[in-house]
C-alpha cells in the first residue's frame, strides 16, 4: 500500500507540495525523524513551514532499505508516543518530502546541496560518525575522507558531500548552507566545523579558509528516547491504525531540542515549534549528555551484569538505580554550570520517571551499544574534570569495571552479553589481556578510549578494586557499597 498513511485519519492536513526542500539531513534513522522531522511537521500543521520540508540522504548500505520505504509511501510514516500509563499517541508526520541514497544517486545529492533552496544540512550520523579525535578534538583523516579528498567532485562521504555542495554554491555565488549537527556530542557544531574544514583542507586550503570564515555551525541539545522500530510496533500500526507502514518511529512523549541561535542564512521560525532557540547551548548540553545519557550507560553496563533486559527494568531495580543516583549527584553533578531555567534535582528526578517508562522497552542492549564511543563521551570527561578538581572518581571507574566485565560476555548468572561495538575486536582483546595478565588495569590501555585516564593513578586503583570486588563479591555487592 504505497501511500497508506496519508489516507490515515491522523494524516496531515496541510499541502505537503508546498514544502519543498529547504533541509536536506544525512541519517534518517528513528531519532531524526521522532524528532527533528517532528518539529518540522509541528510547524507544517500551523501553517508555518512553506519552503522548509526535509530531504533525507543516506551513504550506508542500510540506507537504501529506509529510502524504498520511504518513498513507497511518499515519504511519511507513522510516528507513535507511547505514554508510561500504557496510551499511545499516533501522528503521521509528512514533514520528509523525498530520500535519497547516495551511492546511487550522488550527483541528485549534490544538485539538492547546490541549490539555493536549500538553507539548511542537519546531521544524526551518530556519536562515532565524525572524523574528530575524542582527546584533542583535532581532526582525522580516515579511508573516506583521503578518498573523498582524491576524488572531491564525487564523495562518498557525509562530510564529502557537504564540502563539495558548499563548494559547488560558492563557484556559483549562492550563500553556504548552515550545518545544524543534532548528535549526543559535547560542542556538536564545533565537532561538526572540524570535520567540514578538515575534510576541505586535505585538498583545497582556500575552500576551508571560506567555510571556516562563512558558515555556521550552531550548536545544539536534542532529546527524546527513541527505541529501536519492532514488528510488534509495525504490528500495532497495522492493527490499530489501519496503517500499512514498514517504518513507524516509536518514541517517549518527552520532547526537547535546545539550539544556538547562529545560522548562515534564513531558518524554520523553530521556536514556534516549540524548540528552545538560546545564545548559548552548552550548560543544556552537557546537563544532557552527563546526565541523561550517562545514566543510560551506567543503568546499561550495570544492569546487563544481574542480567536485566529492559531500561524500564533497571530504572526500578533498587541497587541499579541507587548506583545510577549516586553517580549522577555525586560525580556528574559537580562537573556542571548552573543550566538556566532547569532545576536539577528535579531535571534527574524526571530522568528516572522517562526510565521507568516501560511502554518504551528500550533495551539495555541498545543502549550499550557502541559504547566506546558513548562512555567518552557522556562519562569519562566528566571523570577527567573531577580528577583536575580533586574529586571522587569511583563510581565512574567502577562503571567502566562493569562495563568491562560485559565486554568479556558473560552475565553473572552465565547467560552471554551480546557485544555490539565497532570497537568489539580492541575491547574484546584488552578484556582477554587484563583476565590473562590479571592486570585489569589492561582494559584501560585502551588510548583511543580512555586517553589519559589509562595513566591517571588515582582511576587506575578505583577501576582495579571495581574489578576486583566485582570477581570476589559480585554485582550487586558491590554496586550496594558504592551507593551508600
Amino acid at each position: 500500500m504505497t501511500t497508506a498513511p496519508l489516507h490515515s485519519d491522523i494524516a496531515p492536513s496541510y499541502d505537503r507540495d508546498t514544502l519543498g526542500h529547504g533541509i536536506v539531513h544525512f541519517g534518517m534513522g528513528n531519532f531524526h525523524r521522532a524528532h527533528q522531522a517532528m518539529y518540522i511537521d509541528r510547524l507544517a500543521r500551523a501553517g508555518k513551514a512553506r519552503g522548509w520540508g526535509i530531504v533525507g540522504v543516506g551513504v550506508m548500505e542500510a540506507d537504501k532499505r529506509m529510502r524504498d520505504a520511504l518513498r513507497a509511501q511518499a515519504g511519511a510514516y507513522t510516528l507513535v508516543l507511547k505514554h508510561p500509563d500504557g496510551h499511545f499517541s499516533p501522528t503521521v508526520i509528512g514533514s520528509v518530502t523525498d530520500m535519497l541514497y547516495a551511492p546511487e544517486e550522488g550527483q541528485a545529492v549534490l544538485d539538492l546541496l547546490a541549490s539555493p533552496n536549500t538553507h539548511v544540512v542537519s546531521l544524526t550520523v551518530t556519536e562515532g560518525g565524525y572524523p574528530v579525535d575524542d582527546a584533542t578534538g583535532a581532526f582525522v583523516a580516515t579511508e573516506t575522507t583521503r578518498r573523498d579528498a582524491a576524488d572531491p567532485r564525487q564523495p562518498a562521504g557525509v562530510f564529502g558531500y557537504i564540502v563539495e555542495g558548499l563548494r559547488r554554491r560558492r563557484e556559483a555565488g549562492i550563500a553556504p548552507f548552515t550545518v545544524v549537527s543534532c548528535d549526543n556530542l559535547p560542542g556538536n557544531g564545533h565537532i561538526a566545523h572540524t570535520a567540514v574544514v578538515g575534510q576541505a583542507r586535505l585538498f583545497d586550503n582556500e575552500l576551508a579558509a571560506w567555510i571556516d570564515d562563512a558558515v555556521a555551525f550552531p550548536n545544539s541539545m536534542v532529546d527524546r528516547i527513541t527505541p529501536v522500530t519492532t514488528d510488534a510496533d509495525r504490528e500495532f500500526v497495522r492493527e490499530r491504525l489501519e496503517v500499512d507502514d514498514a517504518v513507524p518511529v516509536t518514541a517517549e512523549p518527552f520532547e526537547q531540542w535546545v539550539l544556538e541561535d547562529r545560522f548562515t542564512d534564513t531558518r524554520p521560525p523553530l521556536e514556534d515549534a516549540g524548540v528552545q532557540i538560546v545564545d548559548d547551548v552548552r550548560p543544556y548540553e552537557l546537563m544532557k549528555l552527563r546526565l541523561l545519557n550517562a545514566a543510560h550507560q551506567s543503568l546499561a553496563h550495570w544492569g546487563r551484569l544481574i542480567p536485566l533486559v529492559y531500561a524500564h527494568e533497571a530504572a526500578v531495580d533498587a541497587d541499579v538505580a541507587a548506583i545510577t543516583r549516586a553517580y549522577l549527584e555525586r560525580e556528574a553533578r559537580p562537573t556542571l554550570a548552573p543550566v538556566p531555567g532547569i532545576d536539577l534535582d528535579t531535571y534527574v528526578d524526571t530522568l528516572f520517571e522517562r526510565f521507568s517508562n516501560a511502554s518504551i522497552a528500550d533495551t539495555l542492549a541498545r543502549l550499550a551499544q557502541d559504547a566506546s564511543d558513548r562512555m567518552p563521551k557522556f562519562v569519562l570527561g566528566a571523570a577527567r574534570d573531577n580528577l583536575v578538581a580533586g574529586r571522587d572518581v569511583s563510581i565512574a571507574a567502577a562503571m567502566c569495571a562493569a562495563w568491562a566485565a560485559g565486554v568479556r560476555g558473560r552475565a553473572e548468572d552465565g547467560s552471554e552479553i551480546l557485544l555490539d561495538d565497532q570497537a568489539a575486536g580492541p575491547l574484546s582483546e584488552a578484556a582477554r589481556c587484563a583476565d590473562r595478565a590479571q592486570v585489569p588495569e589492561a582494559f584501560l590501555g585502551l588510548e583511543q578510549i580512555f586517553g589519559s585516564l589509562g595513566e591517571a593513578t588515582v582511576f587506575i586503583e578505583a577501576f582495579r578494586d571495581a574489578w576486583e570486588r566485582l570477581e570476589r563479591d559480585g554485582v550487586r555487592s558491590l554496586m550496594r557499597t558504592l551507593a551508600s
